[in-house]
C-alpha cells in the first residue's frame, strides 16, 4: 500500500510496526558495505555506539555525525556530543566528519550533502549506512530519497536501544505515543509533499 493511501487511525499494531520500523527486507543483514555511515542528530549516544560498531567491523571508512544545537536547546551541538563519544570509543579523527548547522531531520540531510560532497564527492557515493533511532528510520529514508541523489542505496542500521524497538514499542506508554506521532509525521509528510511517497507491504 502507498503511504499516501494510509489512514493512521485504521492501521493495526502490526501494520504500524511495518510502516515505521520496516520489515525483514529492510533489515541490515550485516553484509553490505557503504561509503560512509550517516548518523542523524539526537541526544542519545547509543547512535554513536552503533556507528562505531559498524565502523570497527569495516562496513564503511568514515562516519558523518549530523546535528546542531536544535534551535539553541543543545549545548554543545548534537554532532559534537556524538563525535566525542566515537572518539572515546577509539575512532580516529581522520575517519570522522561532522556538521553542526542542522536543527531537524530535513536539515540533517541538506547540511550533510555539502559535507559529503567536500569530503568524498557526491558523484562517488553509491551506498550510505544510516544510523538513527529505530522509530525514525522510515522518515529518514523517505527524506533521503527526496533530497539525496537518486542512485544512492541505503542500509537501515538503527541503534540498539532497549525500548522503542519493533518488537516492544507498544509496551511503554511514552514509546507508543512517540511511534504514533511518528506515524502521523510520515503519512502527513507524504500527503503534504514534504517527501516522496513509497510502497509499504502492510499485509501478512
Amino acid at each position: 500500500m502507498l503511504i499516501s493511501q494510509m489512514n493512521p487511525e485504521e492501521l493495526t499494531r502490526d501494520q504500524i510496526t511495518k510502516v515505521i520500523f520496516g520489515d525483514q527486507k529492510d533489515a541490515d543483514d550485516g553484509t553490505l558495505h557503504g561509503d560512509c555511515i550517516l548518523v542523524f542528530g539526537g541526544s542519545y549516544t547509543s547512535r554513536a555506539v552503533k556507528a562505531v560498531e559498524l565502523f570497527k567491523k569495516g562496513r564503511a571508512p568514515r562516519i558523518l555525525f549530523s546535528g546542531g544545537d536544535k534551535f539553541g536547546q543543545r549545548n554543545p551541538p548534537e554532532a559534537i556530543v556524538l563525535r566525542d563519544e566515537a572518539r572515546r570509543l577509539g575512532v580516529p579523527d581522520e575517519s570522522i566528519l561532522i556538521e553542526t548547522q542542522s536543527n531537524h531531520t530535513k536539515e540533517n540531510i541538506m547540511c550533510s550533502l555539502t559535507v559529503l560532497d567536500r569530503a568524498i564527492g557526491l558523484e562517488k557515493i553509491k551506498r550510505l549506512l544510516l544510523v538513527s533511532s529505530p522509530g525514525h528510520m522510515r522518515r529518514c529514508i523517505l527524506m533521503l530519497k527526496t533530497f539525496m541523489p537518486p542512485w544512492y542505496q541505503y542500509v537501515w542500521c538503527p541503534d540498539d536501544r532497549v525500548n522503542g524497538q519493533a518488537n516492544n514499542w507498544w509496551d511503554d506508554d511514552e514509546e507508543a505515543k512517540r511511534v504514533k506521532a511518528e506515524l502521523r509525521k510520515v503519512i502527513n509528510g507524504v500527503k503534504g509533499n514534504y517527501f516522496v511517497d513509497d510502497e509499504v507491504n502492510v499485509e501478512g
